[in-house]
């Protein structure tokens, strides 16, 4: 508990250690998590069906205490327990799940400021639900991009359903404050996140509610979040809206309407072709990484890229900022595309200093069955850099193995 392992404790759980016994100081391991104050921790240690496995009387101490490091915040706390008057030190550090957290350590202890996450998760583990302005209490403090709490309430809400949370979210969209409809457009995002199918009404009816959001929010950041969870689900005024918010000030709305008139498996309308080649010069990197993106063959009927997208990819290849040129390169590389422009371009990027981007050079390549295929990966240097699960590193073999098939 103390190093904060998360890992250790799922596979003590797992392998039946009991995170419910009484330790000598009459806490449980469960206790000691929540004291930690890592979501992560607690989630790996409360194990399954805790709702059914607990006494009422225990699931009662432990949102008790959940609330109380909530309520009294983790600075004071740990002055209350330790005793220490210096300014307590604090970072915020990656959660193994991909999301940010604050860590503060104070009198030899830390602890994280996760409490708002585990206590909103231990209510729907225990079947509590709270009304919409204790959780978004809980939120908006944490509205920082990724922040463990703001996700947590965020997934929660996104989880409930019912006509009278619906009307109490959709509320959110005439707040003053930007950042609570910021988090509406989150909540929003995660009830059409893999939802099943007999959920689709609902679906119909939260992109509906988006389309009109997205004609009337004011607030760069709001809108792109919006547009962000509206894209993809094939609403009929999908393109009308991104060609309304191309070119927009904000690039971060930009990046996202260059995803509105995107749709895979599915030809662009020459206006959208349009729209998105005038942006391969646009200032904002973000905004041309996103149209290099957009060019990639998943946004076509038929994985063909036409002459003008092609070029405009060959360029981008070549733009002044890394992660552009890698957009760029897995577009033009996932295409089927053979032309001497396309093969002379995936040569020039073996010349690069990024490893990934001479690794996609090479995959392209073998893809393409080049004969410069093996001295491709050559000049790619150790593999071991790259996970094991990298597609990328299997195309040697079947490249030989193909060789070897078409010589026999």
């Amino acid at each position: 508990m103390a190093r904060l392992d998360h890992l250790t404790a799922e596979v003590l759980v797992d392998g039946g250690a009991d995170q419910d016994r009484e330790l000598p100081d009459g806490g449980t391991p469960l206790l000691q998590a929540v004291d930690t104050g890592s979501p992560t921790l607690v989630s790996a240690v409360l194990g399954n069906t805790p709702r059914l496995r607990l006494p009422e009387a225990s699931r009662r101490e432990l949102l008790d205490l959940t609330r109380y490091w909530h309520e009294t915040g983790v600075v004071e706390e740990l002055r209350r327990r330790t005793g220490a008057a210096e300014p307590a030190v604090k970072r915020r550090i990656e959660d193994p799940h991909g999301d940010t957290i604050e860590e503060f350590s104070l009198g030899g202890r830390t602890v994280r400021d996760g409490h708002a996450a585990i206590l909103t998760h231990l209510e729907w583990e225990f079947g509590v639900f709270p009304p919409l302005d204790k959780m978004m209490a809980r939120a908006i403090p944490h509205s920082q991009d990724g922040d463990s709490n703001w996700f947590a309430v965020a997934f929660y809400l996104g989880q409930r359903r019912g006509p009278g949370i619906w009307s109490e979210l959709t509320s959110l969209r005439q707040h003053p404050d930007p950042i609570y409809r910021r988090f509406l457009a989150q909540v929003i995002w995660h009830r059409n996140f893999n939802v099943p199918v007999d959920r689709a009404p609902d679906v119909a009816q939260d992109v509906d509610f988006l389309a009109s959001w997205a004609k009337e929010e004011p607030d760069g950041q709001v809108l792109a979040a919006v547009l962000d969870t509206y894209t993809g689900h094939g609403h009929p005024e999908q393109e009308a809206i991104g060609l309304r918010y191309i070119g927009h000030s904000d690039p971060s709305v930009c990046s996202e309407a260059v995803f509105c008139v995107s749709r895979e498996r599915t030809a662009r309308s020459d206006a959208a072709t349009s729209a998105l080649l005038g942006l391969v010069h646009d200032p904002e990197p973000e905004v041309r990484a996103s149209v290099a993106q957009a060019f990639a063959p998943r946004f076509t009927p038929d994985n063909r890229l036409e002459p003008a997208i092609r070029d405009a990819l060959l360029l981008l290849i070549r733009d002044d900022t890394l992660w552009v040129r890698r957009h760029a390169a897995q577009s033009l590389a996932g295409s089927d595309d053979r032309t001497t422009p396309t093969l002379d371009a995936f040569l020039a990027l073996l010349d690069e200093e990024d490893k990934d981007l001479r690794l996609e050079a090479a995959w392209a390549l073998a893809r393409r069955g080049d004969p410069r295929t093996e001295e491709a990966y050559e000049r790619v240097g150790p593999l071991d850099a790259f996970s094991e699960h990298d597609h990328r590193l299997f195309a040697p073999w079947r490249y030989r193995t193909s060789n070897q098939t078409d010589q026999a």
